[in-house]
């Protein structure tokens, strides 16, 4: 009997192991293509898109001062450049979405975007993101220079939005596309003032908010879209010397000075309004789009410019020799911070564009006016009085319009050519230099490779 149950359960042992020794390649292989499909599902939350933007530019002079890409090198009104060469890695995951976008040229390499945002998951409407983002100012400001149908954008943006990006966080606000009241949208941002490429530099952080609704009617054939955005902040006054626009001892528009002693160290008020509107049709023909953005507001300057990048704020050291009363001589620094000036200014610009789907192409003129000092104009600029003193107006004031005419050839969906050029007319002022418009159009040719 003994032997019987030893057999047995020897029999069984050996069946065990056997079963074992087959299950070990199946178990193994289970794991092996639980642990790819785990990698697939990381990788498929991973994109990577771009786009590079080699052009070529000519110039009616050489060496001028331009918006359509940067100034022109002395001596220079010829050049081949790559103005974008954008990487975007973009990481989406349960209401996660993570980007990091590259700037690669031939100037070097500097970061464009960096941020985190997370939505909500119980209504999957709101939203918060932080980091260095595009301003949610309206219309052209956040739109992606890959679909934007000219070289660059308007010069009152490059002006008062330089880099169009800023650091700071936001909460926005849009339903689900399943929602019928996903066309309208908020944005609410803080953010630094300074721009994405310097270090803040006073305790003032800027308020921006835009609100508006984008709409499709007609089966989709006409889109509306409206928005109003607002901008509250303000920059440090470095010195107590504050100047403002008023009347001068002569009688002529002049920038007039505050030295009360509490201007230093205060903040001067930065504000603006704005308004955007958009609209398209959709025929045989192609699309036909209208677009349309105004600002205005107060802007404050360190420095007699009217620029808000805030590498303007810089100070201007020198050098002298002492000699001590016992005859010892010292060498001392002095640092000297800019004074600030404060401007009215008003920007718009409008657009017209015509795709034509049989030829795969589109047709654009575009107009764009900005004025940094709306209250002084023509030949208050410069003017002089009787003594011919002038005053202190200078080229900061001076009025710009830009008419900008364009043709778009869609080679394939990820190709695209650019021929545009800029018709640009400054104000005539008593300024020298400044008495009549000046040449500085500019051709730009551009192709455009996405992917």
């Amino acid at each position: 009997m003994q032997l019987k149950v030893l057999t047995l359960i020897s029999v069984l042992s050996f069946m065990q192991l056997n079963a074992r020794a087959q299950e070990a390649p199946i178990d193994t292989l289970t794991n092996r293509v639980n642990i790819i499909a785990s990698d697939v599902d990381v990788l498929k939350r991973i994109k990577i898109t771009g786009y590079l933007q080699p052009q070529y530019q000519v110039a009616d002079s050489s060496g001028i001062s331009s918006f359509a890409g940067g100034d022109f090198a002395s001596g220079l009104n010829k050049r081949f450049a790559l103005r974008r060469g954008r990487v975007k890695f973009t990481y989406d995951y349960t209401g996660i979405n993570w980007v990091l976008q590259l700037d690669a040229t031939e100037k070097g390499v500097a970061v464009t975007d960096a941020y985190g945002k997370y939505t909500e998951p119980w209504m999957n409407a709101f939203y918060m993101q932080a980091g260095i983002f595009n301003r949610p100012w309206g219309y052209e400001i956040p739109t992606s220079s890959s679909v934007r149908e000219t070289p660059e954008r308007a010069r009152w943006s490059q002006t008062l939005f330089p880099g169009e990006r800023d650091l700071g966080a936001m909460i926005g606000f849009q339903m689900p596309k399943t929602s019928k009241w996903n066309f309208i949208w908020a944005q609410v941002a803080m953010v630094n003032g300074t721009g994405r490429t310097a270090s803040d530099f006073d305790y003032q952080k800027d308020l921006i908010a835009h609100i508006g609704i984008n709409k499709n009617l007609m089966n989709e054939k006409f889109k509306l879209g409206v928005g109003g955005s607002y901008y509250s902040g303000g920059i440090r006054q470095f010195t107590k010397y504050v100047y403002s626009m008023g009347t001068n001892s002569s009688g002529l528009k002049a920038f007039v000075v505050d030295s009360a002693s509490t201007n230093k160290d205060a903040i001067a008020a930065r504000s603006y309004i704005g308004a955007d509107l958009q609209l398209s049709y959709s025929s045989k023909l192609g699309i036909t789009t209208l677009r349309g953005e105004f600002i205005q507001g107060k802007q404050p300057v360190p420095g007699n410019s009217n620029s808000s990048s805030p590498s303007t704020v810089t100070a201007t050291s020198t050098q002298s020799i002492t000699v001590n009363s016992s005859g010892v001589p010292s060498l001392t620094t002095t640092s000297t911070f800019p004074n600030t000036y404060l401007r009215n200014v008003m920007g718009y610009n409008f657009y017209f564009v015509q795709n034509i789907n049989q030829i795969k192409s589109g047709i654009v003129l575009k107009y764009d006016m900005y004025d940094p000092n709306t209250d002084a104009s023509g030949m208050e600029i410069g003017a002089v009085d009787a003594n011919k003193k002038a005053n202190n107006l200078n080229k900061a004031d001076i009025s710009y319009t830009t008419l900008g005419v364009g043709y778009i050839l869609y080679l394939n969906p990820n190709v695209k050519f650019i021929g545009y050029y800029d018709m640009v007319t400054n104000e005539s002022t008593a300024l020298k230099g400044w008495t009549q418009d000046l040449r500085d159009n500019v051709w730009t040719f551009r192709i455009q490779y996405k992917f």
